[in-house]
């Protein structure tokens, strides 16, 4: 049986135009050799084609895999935002309605007070004797102060988490720990906010989007540990993220933005129930 080989169609057309050349042998081949020259050179250009759509073709899958994997990311980072917020909106609703009780309670003690001056008896003061005792902890100077009607506990940022992250140091715990136990011993039933802090470098890259989610997701570990960990109830604590707002020191030095990174467990003159 006769094999047949394919030839492109230019080359049929090739072969019938030499035909009338067979009478200059010399002439003929070379024309044969510079067409078989050009069939070369577009098979590799063929070839070479072929090859840049295939890589082109890996790329395009590759960014597909990469822009899915981004939004996941992106929705992830989205609906933990959206919780944070949602829990510091409650818990900001929270300290509301505690300040306004407070404010309840001391307007019934001026009534009262006005009500004994009147009939000439003694006057009742609030009971703010707590106070009267700083914890005793290991910090460094001014990290346990009193604050107007409250006292400030400020865990050095540097002590608790990795640079830029909400990830706990291996001796943070510890450290959380120990502050929490000495709260529990002088102020058993207050109200304590876990209040986070930072610098004001602009946040670049990572999970938080700026100062105020950063300084949310810090405060929230640690209140898991305290939770977790400590004696103190879930009733008496509530989160804050202050952002960069309210440093303890100048932002202007590397020493300055070291203080401002902290998470402060604040006292309230408000008893938790």
């Amino acid at each position: 049986m006769p094999r047949f080989r394919w030839t492109p169609w230019w080359s049929a057309a090739v072969l019938v135009g030499l035909a009338g050349c067979a009478d200059n042998p010399l002439v003929l081949q070379g024309q044969v050799n510079r067409y078989q020259q050009q069939e070369l050179a577009m098979s590799r250009q063929y070839k070479e084609l072929q090859s840049r759509t295939t890589a082109l073709d890996r790329d395009n899958q590759e960014l597909g895999t990469l822009l899915a994997q981004t939004r996941q990311q992106t929705k992830v980072a989205e609906d933990q935002a959206a919780a944070l917020q949602e829990q510091l909106r409650g818990v900001t609703a929270q300290l509301a309605q505690l300040r306004a009780d407070k404010g309840s309670s001391d307007k019934k003690v001026e009534a009262l007070n006005a009500s004994l001056r009147r009939q000439g008896g003694v006057s009742i003061a609030p009971n703010n004797s707590f106070l009267q005792t700083l914890p005793a902890l290991d910090l460094p100077p001014g990290h346990v102060r009193r604050d107007g009607d409250v006292i400030r506990v400020a865990l050095p940022g540097n002590q608790l988490f990795e640079p830029g992250s909400a990830r706990l140091r291996p001796t943070a715990i510890n450290l959380i720990i120990t502050a929490a136990n000495e709260l529990f011993r002088l102020y058993p039933n207050q109200i304590i906010g876990v209040e986070g802090y930072t610098d004001s470098d602009l946040v670049v890259g990572g999970q938080y989007r700026n100062h105020h989610e950063l300084s949310v997701a810090r405060a929230m570990v640690v209140h898991e540990v305290l939770v977790t960990r400590t004696q103190l109830q879930p009733n008496q604590l509530f989160v804050v993220g202050h952002g960069a707002n309210h440093p303890m020191a100048s932002n202007a030095t590397p020493e300055g933005k070291e203080i401002n990174r902290r998470v402060e467990l604040v006292v309230y003159p408000e008893r938790k129930g």
